[in-house]
């Protein structure tokens, strides 16, 4: 019984650890542009609409975390087979992932728009100064939570698998999660806020993102503040249940019979399933297909 409550306190904290990281890498994802919705930025110039948006995306997300979560895991195992302490070492860790971070997003940043070139789209210096550091600082947070939640697996909860491999493969999951949940946040109620609620995006506006905020021109910071309220919470809350929920029922059950947790997680994915669907469903009857307002009668 101690081992299992243990485990749950464990559970908890890795819990908030990655509500935490998937929160900071759907805010840095939004103002690097990053993922699904940085098409249509990389698509604006092509149609004659210049922008001040970061534009860094050169892989997905699920991938790109992977390596600077596997990369800032293996480097903290590393000082830790050195005898540093724990703590340093993963700090040390992350710090060496985020640079890789922020060279990753100067070239590319660099190299996106130089290519944009013959459009007309100039590489706005200071942006590349000032939303290179805020995006290697919510990194920074997103890889510094992602391995303390790999490295409490590892030693509190005795997982097998190496520190390095459990990096890379939540460092996957964490981008999964903020690219499935944060991005369509980002790309349909932020870019096109000038397109009705619920049309979507007609092929005369690709391209024709917003490209001007309250108060002059929209940059990147202006995306992460707005999307980081709701499509960084939601981003959050889905890595922080899908730790929370995949180490209790690895917990609880499978200290009883290995079996027993395997079941519980395909009755867990059936239950999503079903309440996805009704969700889907009602929001279908309710609301309908996108219509023009009718106009009032003279």
């Amino acid at each position: 019984m101690e081992h299992i409550v243990f485990g749950i306190g464990i559970t908890a904290l890795a819990g908030a650890l990655a509500t935490v990281a998937g929160s900071a890498e759907d805010t840095e994802s939004n103002i690097g542009s990053q993922g699904d919705p940085n098409s249509q930025v990389q698509l604006a110039p092509q149609m004659g609409f210049l922008h001040r948006i970061f534009n860094k995306a050169v892989a997905g997300e699920p991938p790109a975390y992977g390596l600077w979560c596997c990369l800032g895991a293996g480097l903290a195992w590393a000082f830790m087979a050195m005898q540093f302490n724990a703590v340093l070492a993963i700090v040390l860790g992350c710090v060496f992932a985020t640079f890789v971070q922020g060279v990753y997003a100067t070239t590319a940043y660099v190299g996106r728009t130089a290519s944009l070139a013959k459009f007309g789209q100039p590489v706005y210096v200071d942006i590349l100064k000032s939303m290179t550091t805020v995006t290697m600082a919510h990194a920074f947070i997103a890889i510094f939570c992602t391995v303390t939640l790999c490295h409490l697996i590892n030693t509190a909860l005795g997982h097998p698998f190496p520190l390095p491999l459990l990096g890379l493969i939540w460092g996957i999951a964490l981008g999964a999660a903020g690219s499935a949940t944060g991005n369509p946040y980002y790309g349909k109620e932020r870019q096109y806020q000038n397109q009705k609620f619920g049309a979507g995006v007609p092929i005369s506006a690709s391209g024709n993102i917003v490209r001007y905020a309250e108060a002059g021109e929209r940059n990147s910071i202006d995306n992460g503040w707005f999307t980081a309220k709701i499509g960084g919470s939601a981003s959050g809350i889905c890595f922080g249940l899908i730790v929370f929920l995949e180490l209790w029922r690895t917990v609880v059950f499978e200290a009883i019979n290995p079996w027993y947790a395997i079941i519980v997680g395909v009755i867990m994915i059936l239950i999503f399933t079903v309440i996805d669907r009704y969700i889907e469903v009602w929001a279908r009857k309710t609301y309908g297909p996108y219509t023009a307002p009718k106009e009032a009668d003279a």
